[in-house]
């Protein structure tokens, strides 16, 4: 499995994510953040960026989304993509060269 691979997963979990709670609450704030974030994981996907950049990235979500669900307890969707990014970045340290 390649560093592009993981990074074109999480970045369509991430997308979806935001067009699902775009759909299902309205918020449009979701949408935006999710496509702002998942940019330069798609950059670093195609090469344009180094992966560290995208890592960063995922790395500065996971932190936000833990902070979000100690703060409300609420399991969605914090609890998913903190599993998700944790993943990632475990992946992505085992095949980065």
């Amino acid at each position: 499995m390649s560093a592009s691979i993981v990074l074109w997963v999480y970045a369509g979990f991430l997308l979806a994510g935001g067009v699902m709670g775009f759909v299902k609450a309205g918020s449009r704030a979701s949408l935006i953040a999710s496509t702002v974030c998942a940019v330069p994981i798609v950059l670093a996907a195609i090469g344009r960026l180094p992966v560290v950049v995208a890592a960063g990235v995922i790395g500065l979500l996971l932190v936000m989304f833990a902070v979000r669900y100690s703060r409300s307890r609420k399991p969605m969707p914090a609890l998913p993509l903190i599993g998700l990014s944790a993943l990632a970045l475990v992946l992505l340290g085992t095949v980065a060269k």
